[in-house]
């Protein structure tokens, strides 16, 4: 069965995935349609591909496809997610799943209870380097504690300047839920359940995102600290997810970079290693190969509306300032 995959949204997100089905084999995926409501999307949209056009309604898109990919921003993800529900179309959701809470706890209640085909895009779930990871934590022993740290010259990121109409703002955007909710989800596959202890945000004057977070957490029984912060690095952006175990520590920085640490504390590269930019096209293959495994009803490993349910729960009550125990 070839799958058909539309796609509503046409942004950063979009058009990768979209670049991503052009170049997979076609007799796995192919792309039935696209819709964004944007007049520019157009434009770019025939500036990657021409012989594409974009369809004149989301509604043509659901209609045209098997499974539907959402790209836009959360405040439109389950409006849209809901009419893929109703058509029978396998639905993958851009994180995260709801600008509001409330609509995404009652938003995954009801595709659980109803068995809906669906899944969330954290493409760590086919990482090369998260899998190199787990690989070596089997010889590591007992985990003790993770620490999670991002930081960036500025926000949102020069590439996202298209977006920053709501990226740069509290009420959708801003780093923790576009940047370590993808560092909150590994730590939830590779340790367990997200507690949160204690975490404050702190935020510049008016509507803007935050500027800095810290949070202490578990996940599972493993202790996790978390920081990020605006300004605090000449690159356009630093992170790092580091695992501290009974038998050594391992890391994931630059989001595709796996390093285990040495005796003397140096740290050595995965030797297939890739910058992001050149590995995020095999994950993104690899994401679509599940997707199409999931709309066919097969089980994957993609992250799931509750995973991502979950990580939203943790990102929204550190940016409320807010501490539980």
């Amino acid at each position: 069965m070839t799958v058909a995959l539309g796609v509503i949204g046409f942004g950063i997100m979009g058009e990768r995935l979209l670049r991503a089905a052009l170049a997979h084999d076609s007799s796995v995926i192919r792309v039935a349609g696209i819709w964004d409501p944007a007049p520019e999307a157009a434009d770019r949209l025939a500036a990657v591909v021409p012989e594409l056009k974009m369809m004149s309604s989301p509604d043509d898109v659901i209609s045209g496809c098997d499974a539907l990919y959402v790209a836009t921003p959360p405040a439109s993800h389950l409006l849209y997610a809901r009419a893929g529900f109703a058509a029978n179309r396998a639905v993958l959701l851009e994180k995260p799943l709801a600008e509001n809470l409330a609509a995404a706890r009652a938003f995954v209640t009801a595709a659980e209870a109803h068995g809906e085909r669906a899944a969330v895009n954290f493409p760590m779930a086919s990482s090369p380097a998260v899998a190199q990871l787990a690989a070596w934590r089997e010889a590591l022993g007992t985990p003790r504690a993770l620490t999670i740290d991002a930081r960036f010259a500025a926000w949102p990121r020069g590439w996202q300047s298209a977006a920053a109409g709501w990226l740069g703002q509290r009420a959708e955007g801003g780093f923790t839920r576009e940047v370590l909710s993808h560092f909150l989800f590994l730590a939830r596959r590779q340790l367990g359940p997200l507690v949160l202890l204690e975490g404050h945000a702190t935020y510049p004057t008016g509507a803007g995102a935050e500027t800095a977070i810290n949070a202490s957490l578990t996940a599972g029984d493993v202790p996790v600290s978390i920081t990020g912060s605006v300004g605090t690095t000449e690159r356009d952006e630093l992170n790092e997810w580091r695992l501290e175990a009974e038998g050594g520590a391992i890391r994931l920085r630059d989001w595709s970079i796996a390093e285990r640490q040495a005796p003397d504390g140096s740290w050595h590269t995965a030797p297939d290693a890739l910058p992001n930019a050149e590995m995020r096209p095999m994950v993104l293959r690899g994401q679509l190969d599940k997707l199409a495994a999931l709309t066919r009803g097969e089980r994957v490993d993609l992250a799931t509306l509750r995973e991502a349910l979950e990580v939203q729960e943790i990102v929204e009550a550190i940016l409320a300032g807010a501490q539980t125990s």
